[in-house]
């Protein structure tokens, strides 16, 4: 695992990857505590945090695009197959290598708040409390986009599907509400969720049998709560769309709020796409 570490790590700092990565998170944040610090004189830097975290748009999908995608493209995946590591210490070598690069500008960051400080009154606690939490939302996106990597070989395409997911859930909340809140409504996109979670599960395993019995399972069990009960369904859909998005649990921490369910959540979709990508690599060593 740490032989992954280090080399993913030689190949991030002997390229323009983790450089450019860097400046654009100390570049945004900047232009953010320009206008709420400086011009503005607002003193609470996780106002700053909850601007700058727009940024995860562009920098999470340019740094994790390669990640996987590339050793697939040059066939170097079969190297790493060879290797006496199992795919588990594989995938969390990459990931700590991504984390590291990821500390490194927000470490930067840490220093802000201790500065301001000395000229205005800053809520230190709050101010770090944003910061870590600004840390796991990064932490979780960065799982997301290691996946989307391991399910192709070409990087612009891998980039392109982070951008589109990770933008979806920026605007998950605002969306939310052009989405049907009726029951029929809500049923009707759970039930295309449902086939969304079987194609994922056929891709993983190449199992049909086992994608259709997911998804026959799940719209079953959604067909018997509807008989059962459809004013479940009301409202249902905008509220899991809140529910999923990782910047609302965000600015919770923004408001001033150390939210624990948060960071369970956040470490739930870190494991859960970590799995994910393991899976995702064992499906290709078998085929």
């Amino acid at each position: 695992m740490f032989a992954v570490l280090k080399h993913e790590l030689r190949l991030y700092f002997h390229s323009l990857t983790a450089y450019v990565f860097g400046a654009f998170l100390l570049a945004f944040i900047g232009i953010g505590a320009m206008l709420y610090n400086i011009q503005a004189a607002v003193s609470n830097f996780e106002f700053v945090l909850g601007f700058g975290s727009l940024v995860f748009v562009v920098i999470v999908p340019i740094l994790t695009m390669r990640v996987i995608a590339e050793e697939r493209k040059q066939k170097t995946d079969q190297l790493l197959y060879a290797l006496p590591l199992t795919t588990t210490q594989v995938i969390i070598g990459k990931y700590l290598s991504l984390l590291v690069v990821y500390l490194i500008p927000l470490c930067i960051v840490s220093i802000y708040p201790l500065i301001f400080a000395q000229f205005g009154e800053v809520y230190l606690p709050t101010a770090y409390g944003g910061i870590f939490a600004f840390f796991m939302l990064g932490a979780a996106l960065l799982a997301i986009g290691v996946f989307i990597s391991s399910l192709t070989d070409n990087q612009g395409l891998a980039a392109g599907i982070g951008i589109a997911v990770i933008l979806f859930n920026y605007y998950s909340v605002s969306l939310s509400e052009y989405f049907s809140a009726t029951a029929f409504g809500s049923f009707i996109s759970l039930c295309i969720l449902a086939f969304i979670i079987a194609v994922i599960v056929r891709y993983l395993t190449k199992n049909y049998i086992l994608a259709y019995w997911t998804g026959g399972v799940l719209i079953a069990i959604l067909l018997v709560i509807c008989m059962l009960d459809a004013s479940i369904f009301e409202g249902f859909l905008p509220q899991i769309m809140t529910q999923l998005s990782l910047f609302e649990r965000f600015y919770t921490f923004v408001n001033g709020v150390f939210d624990m369910t948060s960071i369970v959540y956040y470490c739930t979709i870190i494991v859960f796409f970590l799995f994910l990508s393991v899976q995702s690599l064992e499906k290709r060593r078998y085929n």
